[in-house]
């Protein structure tokens, strides 16, 4: 999972990227200050993943891993080249969804590109600047196909009137994501890899004074009604408390989350907002030699699952010998669960949930 971290200059995503990734990327209170993204892969925090060590003692721990990216401040303009934009904007292609920080304080003491803090004005101007280059991407489209679409090609002629529904459905401003497509337009659309169409994670930057009660605070009631507006995920995150906890061992990290009234850290939320999302779950498998979590998408089939592994695992797939992570823990052994009935046998057909502790057979 590669999540693109957007937003306007000097709102505190390189605040953010550092507290979550501890990659010590440039910080400064200045626009620009981020050019080329900085890239930081993070561990997914899965408790599960300990239990399991206590009962295996593996000789390796494997956990799920997200790649965050930072991507530098976008200004009005950036879609047209403003603030090195176009250059920015190819990074967030490349990503699986948005994380979309809007400061939501205010603060003397810090630069900003917009006179005032507004954050239904930020979030707008973000996505007007992502569908304004969706749009170019889609009439330089329309351009070629409507060219290709003369020789009466019927394939053509149908892939033109999806791609001119796409432009009337983004000139209503409206974001790729929200327009219904059947499974044909489903298609042309993934091959436009428009911003719009990602998935989209607010994250309010908050104040110190209100981590307790972020809805308390009338800029992330606003923000929280855009992110309604758009089916789009919302998180509270203060930055500069994160980089405390980031500092923090494990003890100390949840004694201080406690002292503080809140139950995660930033990070831990917005992996659990990126996994519901897009539909994300973690199958876990487990023995002497590793315990380790398997990233895969909600509904996904047995035999697919066990090609994340390995292809071969896939291709000479038999079945999968799985017990609930929750059953495996009530017994105490695999063993165990095994003489009470629960470690189930299960074919091509199964559907894959989260915390199946899983051993796969295969024949190759």
């Amino acid at each position: 999972m590669k999540l693109g971290i957007v937003g306007l200059p000097n709102v505190g995503k390189s605040t953010l990227f550092n507290a979550i990734t501890k990659a010590g990327a440039e910080c400064a209170n200045y626009p620009f200050c981020t050019i080329e993204p900085n890239v930081g892969t993070v561990a997914v925090p899965d408790e599960r993943l300990d239990r399991l060590c206590e009962m295996y003692s593996p000789e390796k721990r494997t956990p799920a891993t997200v790649e965050f990216v930072d991507i530098a401040g976008l200004v009005k303009g950036a879609s047209q080249g403003e603030g090195l934009g176009n250059k920015f904007l190819s990074h967030i292609r490349e990503c699986d969804a948005i994380v979309h920080v809007v400061r939501c304080f205010a603060s003397d003491d810090i630069i900003r590109v917009e006179n005032s803090v507004s954050p239904r004005g930020d979030a707008f101007t973000i996505n007007m600047e992502l569908l304004l280059s969706d749009l170019e991407q889609v009439e330089r489209r329309i351009e070629r196909t409507g060219k290709m679409a003369k020789s009466g090609d019927r394939k053509i002629l149908s892939e033109l009137k999806t791609l001119e529904s796409i432009r009337a459905h983004l000139e209503k401003e409206l974001p790729a994501r929200s327009l219904e497509l059947d499974e044909d337009g489903e298609q042309i659309l993934r091959s436009l890899f428009l911003l719009t169409a990602k998935p989209v994670i607010y994250v309010a930057n908050i104040s110190e004074d209100v981590v307790a009660d972020p809805m308390s605070c009338e800029f992330v009631r606003e923000l929280a009604a855009v992110a309604d507006n758009e089916h789009a995920g919302l998180i509270c995150v203060c930055s500069r408390l994160e980089e405390e906890i980031a500092s923090l061992e494990d003890d100390e990290k949840n004694e201080f989350l406690h002292e503080l009234g809140i139950e995660s850290s930033g990070l831990d939320k917005l992996i659990k907002a990126s996994y519901s999302l897009l539909g994300l779950i973690s199958f876990l498998t487990a023995g002497p030699k590793e315990v380790r979590a398997w990233t895969i998408k909600r509904g996904t089939k047995a035999p697919q699952a066990a090609g994340k592994i390995h292809s071969d695992f896939e291709k000479g797939f038999i079945r999968a010998e799985i017990v609930a992570y929750d059953d495996l823990m009530a017994c105490g052994t695999y063993n165990a669960a095994r003489e009470k009935g629960l470690v189930r046998s299960e074919g091509k057909d199964y559907v894959m949930k989260d915390g199946d502790v899983t051993l796969f057979r295969f024949n190759v």
